[in-house]
């Protein structure tokens, strides 16, 4: 890994939501943070890539990258901390069988089919949301809005609009408490998190995480992808559980694999030069993933937040963003280290 003469290497993020497989990104960010010569520009997140994002950013602006790592390292281990009060969380036995699936588990599995007839405002008539205690005591949103506001802090946070189906970007003053909680609204285990007069959903159902804002909101043309949602699963899923999890896992990559064969093919007609390079910016995308643990990993497994699990997909984390720096450093504001064509089309 060497440094590019004449300054730092500048990125934008991109971080996919997943539930608790958002640890992995904690990982990522926690190793990125590392090096000196790597700058955050702008970040793009959704669920719980918007968790990541903002504490992060709030991290990033009281302390720099200590204070980035320190925050992340908060919250994650209150997260792993309230999982212990939660008669969801896997038992001993189901930590020891191994990937963090919950499917074996009484209690998920008596969850899940009440969550298939009730909606949460049966069952969660009061809406309680530790996540949402969590991050009011690790951030603090007054700050962290002001500093979005004044553009000290570049931060684009999706959710999907309940009643138009519309993607919407919240950023600047817009950024705060309910804009992230709004993002990571999964409608099976929470009401529609209202902002403004408008009510939303996870972001994951119409931007996972969206790449655009990225391109007209900065003049950063590189873009580093943390995904937490495989795209290749191997094999034809056939019972009734293995179907959902499948759906779930398409439905939350489209938004993305659309935004990648657009840019892709606009890449090429820059490259060809049938589009001007003075009005349409070349982006450079590279991609840090784990497909080969997550595709093996249910849709359970996302809600599991016991804190062995969470350690384990930071350290898996920290590991892939090592292999990444050694393999593609240099790349960095040079070319896309990512093949778009091998693995999004």
């Amino acid at each position: 890994m060497a440094s590019r003469p004449g300054g730092k290497k500048r990125l934008n993020l991109g971080l996919q939501g997943g539930g608790s497989h958002g640890a992995f990104t904690w990982g990522v960010l926690d190793r990125l943070f590392e090096v000196d010569e790597i700058e955050i520009v702008g970040t793009s997140g959704t669920s719980a890539g918007a968790m990541n994002a903002a504490v992060m950013a709030y991290g990033l602006a009281t302390d720099g990258k200590a204070g980035a790592r320190a925050k992340l390292a908060e919250f994650w281990q209150r997260i792993g901390e309230a999982a212990k009060l939660s008669p969801l969380q896997p038992s001993l036995l189901d930590r020891c069988l191994g990937l963090g699936n919950m499917d074996t588990s009484p209690a998920w599995l008596a969850f899940d089919n009440l969550s298939r007839m009730l909606s949460p405002y049966e069952l969660n008539p009061m809406n309680a949301n530790p996540l949402r205690d969590i991050l009011a005591d690790v951030v603090d949103f007054d700050g962290l809005s002001e500093q979005c506001s004044r553009r000290l802090v570049t931060l684009f946070l999706c959710a999907t609009n309940v009643e138009t189906g519309r993607l919407k970007v919240f950023e600047g003053e817009e950024i705060g408490l309910d804009a992230v909680m709004a993002s990571a609204c999964l409608p099976y285990l929470f009401q529609a998190v209202e902002v403004n007069g408008s009510h939303y959903w996870d972001g994951g159902f119409s931007g996972n995480p969206p790449i655009f804002p990225l391109i007209y909101g900065t003049d950063c043309p590189d873009v580093l992808i943390i995904q937490i949602n495989p795209i290749n699963i191997e094999g034809v899923p056939k019972s009734a559980r293995a179907i959902l999890d499948r759906m779930n896992t398409l439905s939350f990559n489209s938004s993305l694999m659309r935004e990648m064969r657009a840019i892709h093919f606009v890449t090429r007609l820059i490259d060809e030069g049938r589009l001007d390079k003075a009005h349409y910016q070349r982006l450079n995308i590279h991609t840090i993933d784990a497909e080969d643990v997550f595709k093996r990993l249910g849709v359970s497994s996302k809600i599991n937040a016991d804190a062995a699990f969470l350690r384990s997909l930071f350290e898996l984390g920290r590991e892939r963003c090592g292999q990444f720096l050694d393999a593609h450093f240099d790349k960095i504001g040079v070319e896309s280290s990512a093949d778009l064509e091998a693995a999004f089309l």
